[in-house]
């Protein structure tokens, strides 16, 4: 059921899913305005209990699947939930003003997209490649919960979610869908993106920077298998040789950032441009590879499943 689940909310996420219901931070911002009040307040902020708040939503998820017990409901409500999970339809539309802007030339308005999408996710990485920005947002929204649905179910593909979603900027902010290239008959624009007032934010300045902090260290050891494991699967389907050495390098590294290691192991996996299947640049060669790596991943778990390993 596992794999039923994944394929069902992959293909309907690709054609059918756009409006906000289906986005993840449409829920997790009243979660966290409940949260600024009394009694979540105290949990929340507590050294421990930090941990307790940021798997409510994920504990009640599972309470109520157990409760149900019913394997039609657990199919149904795990591919929701999964669905709402990888849904990216701020980032899709931004990759796709991105792509048009890169085909008309246009330098500048795919400069301020790649910068928008980068705002969003707090990268302040100024090195990284267009390329390594986008196969950095497929690895968070769609590898790691695939890793985590797989491993823990519906519970942990929500539990890594809300962690990925209270580790981004944009979650604080009611204004964050902004469009910031406009696409017309003639030419595409690059259109200034309003200042955030006070009155816009969710929750204060300082428990914003509180929850984000949390999110964003443990966020660092929510993705280290999985950077690992989606790093092998990159190799596999993109240059071995080089994307190996990259690999082991990084395989017993407790320190480096998951984004640091995941963007170098891609590109040391990237195809040669002879080798390259429609593309011309980087970006569309890195995110041709971490489709194939997402693909591939979904064919290992299937032959875990047919094998018996997994249930």
């Amino acid at each position: 059921m596992t794999l039923i689940s994944m394929l069902i909310a992959l293909i309907i996420e690709r054609l059918a899913v756009r409006s906000n219901g289906w986005q993840l931070s449409t829920y997790i911002r009243p979660f966290l305005q409940m949260s600024s009040k009394a009694p979540l307040l105290e949990l929340s902020r507590h050294p421990y209990g930090v941990f307790l708040w940021w798997l409510l939503p994920a504990i009640a998820l599972q309470l109520t699947l157990i409760a149900i017990n019913f394997w039609l409901f657990d199919l149904i409500a795990s591919t929701v939930v999964l669905l709402v999970c990888i849904g990216s339809w701020h980032y899709r539309k931004s990759y796709k003003q991105y792509l048009n802007a890169a085909g008309r030339q246009d330098h500048e308005a795919a400069f301020l997209t790649m910068q928008q999408m980068a705002s969003d996710q707090g990268l302040n990485n100024q090195e990284l490649s267009h390329g390594q920005q986008l196969v950095w947002i497929n690895f968070k929204y769609y590898a790691a919960v695939l890793f985590w649905y797989t491993v823990l179910g519906a519970f942990g593909a929500l539990a890594y979610a809300c962690l990925r979603q209270m580790a981004e900027p944009k979650t604080y902010n009611q204004q964050s869908e902004s469009t910031i290239v406009r696409d017309d008959d003639t030419e595409i624009t690059a259109e200034a993106t309003p200042a955030a007032s006070a009155s816009d934010d969710i929750v204060s300045d300082e428990l914003a920077h509180y929850w984000q902090g949390f999110a964003t260290d443990l966020c660092h050891w929510a993705e280290w298998l999985p950077v690992r494991v989606f790093g092998l699967g990159l190799a596999l389907v993109g240059h071995f040789s080089r994307a190996s050495g990259v690999l082991l390098s990084y395989l017993g590294d407790s320190t480096t950032p998951g984004l640091q290691a995941y963007t170098d192991i891609a590109r040391a996996a990237e195809p040669l441009p002879d080798e390259a299947l429609n593309c011309s640049d980087e970006s569309c060669t890195l995110v041709q590879l971490a489709k194939r790596n997402v693909l591939f991943f979904l064919a290992l778990v299937a032959v875990l499943t047919l094998g018996g390993w997994l249930n």
